[in-house]
C-alpha cells in the first residue's frame, strides 16, 4: 500500500523526536549532531560517491546554494533540535516541528513574494494561537515573563527547515534526490566540525550507540526513502497531510518510552495548530461538469 510509505517516514521522524529528547542525558548535543551525519555519509558514499566522482565537473556552480541548504536543514534544525531536548520535552519539540508547512507560507510570504490567500492566513493566526497557548502552558499572558529556551530553540529549527524547504524548491538542484541528499550531507558534515570541537565530550556510551545509529540511519536515510517513495506515488500534496501526524505520534511515543504527561493545553494548543495547518492545506477537489448529447 502507497500510504504506509510516507506513514512510516512520519513514525520514524516522531520516534527520531523521542530519541533527541532520549540522548539529552547519554551524549553531547553537539556530539550526535556530528555523528549522525557521518553515519549518514558512509552509509551512502559507497552508492553515491561514484556517480558524485563521474559529475564533480558540474558541482561548481551550485557549492554555494549546497551550503547553505546543509547549513539551514541538517545543521541549524538538527542541531538545534538535539540543544533544544535539553530544556523542553518531546512533546513540545513534536507540536512546534508541525508549524513548518505554516512557517513555510509566511516565510513565503514575507521573502519570496508568495501572496497567501485568505485561508492560508486564517490557518496562520489559528496555528498562532496554538503555539502563544502552547508555549504559555495554557496562560498566553505568562509568555510575557519570559519562554522557555528549549521552545524557542525548537522554533528556530523548524523556521530554519521552513526556508530550507523553500530554498530547495525554489533552487531545484540538477543532481537527483539521492545525490542531492549525499552531497549536504557531506557539507553538513564539514560544517559541523567546528560544533563537534566545542563538545564538552565526544565521547559515546553503550547506552548511546543505537540512538545515535537510529538518527544517522533510521532517521536520516530509511525515513527519507519512504518520503520519497510516498512523494513517487502519492504526490506531494497527498503525501504533506501525512505531516500532520507527526505531534500526535511524538507525544504518544514520548508518553509510552519516556512517561511524559499529556497536559490539557498540549490537547488544545496542538488541536489548534493542526487545525491551522490543515485549513491552510486545504484543497477542495473540483468536480469536472460534463454534458451528455441527448
Amino acid at each position: 500500500m502507497p500510504v504506509l510509505f510516507p506513514l512510516l517516514a512520519i513514525l520514524i521522524w516522531a520516534a527520531n523526536t523521542v530519541v533527541s529528547k532520549a540522548a539529552a542525558d547519554l551524549i553531547d548535543p553537539a556530539a550526535i549532531s556530528f555523528y549522525r551525519w557521518v553515519i549518514a555519509a558512509l552509509a551512502l558514499s559507497p552508492f553515491c560517491l561514484p556517480p558524485l566522482w563521474r559529475r564533480r565537473a558540474d558541482l561548481r556552480p551550485w557549492l554555494g546554494k549546497l551550503l547553505v541548504l546543509a547549513a539551514l536543514g541538517m545543521v541549524l534544525y538538527q542541531c538545534l533540535a538535539y540543544y533544544a531536548a535539553h530544556q523542553t520535552s518531546a512533546t513540545n519539540m513534536g507540536v512546534i516541528g508541525s508549524l513548518i508547512p505554516l512557517l513555510t507560507v509566511v516565510l513565503g510570504a514575507l521573502f519570496f513574494g508568495n501572496r497567501p490567500g485568505r485561508q492560508a492566513i486564517s490557518g496562520v493566526l489559528i496555528s498562532l494561537l496554538g503555539v502563544l497557548w502552547l508555549l504559555g502552558k495554557g496562560h498566553p499572558a505568562s509568555l510575557l515573563g519570559g519562554v522557555n529556551p528549549g521552545d524557542l530553540m525548537m522554533l528556530a529549527g523548524s523556521t530554519s527547515y521552513a526556508l530550507y524547504g523553500l530554498l530547495l524548491r525554489r533552487w531545484q538542484l540538477p543532481f537527483g534526490p539521492w545525490l542531492n541528499l549525499y552531497l549536504q550531507v557531506l557539507l553538513a558534515v564539514v560544517l559541523l566540525i567546528p560544533v563537534a570541537a566545542s563538545a564538552d565530550s565526544l565521547a559515546v556510551t553503550g547506552e548511546a550507540i543505537g540512538l545515535v545509529l537510529f538518527a544517522g540511519l533510521a532517521s536520516s536515510l530509511f525515513a527519507a526513502y519512504c518520503w520519497l517513495r510516498g512523494l513517487a506515488t502519492l504526490g506531494p500534496e497527498r503525501t504533506a497531510i501525512f505531516m500532520n501526524l507527526m505531534p500526535l505520534l511524538t507525544a504518544l511515543i514520548a508518553v509510552v518510552s519516556l512517561g511524559e504527561p499529556i497536559h490539557g493545553y498540549h490537547l488544545l494548543g496542538g488541536g489548534l495548530i493542526l487545525a491551522g495547518v490543515a485549513i491552510s492545506q486545504y484543497r477542495p477537489r473540483r468536480v469536472a461538469l460534463t454534458t451528455e448529447s441527448v
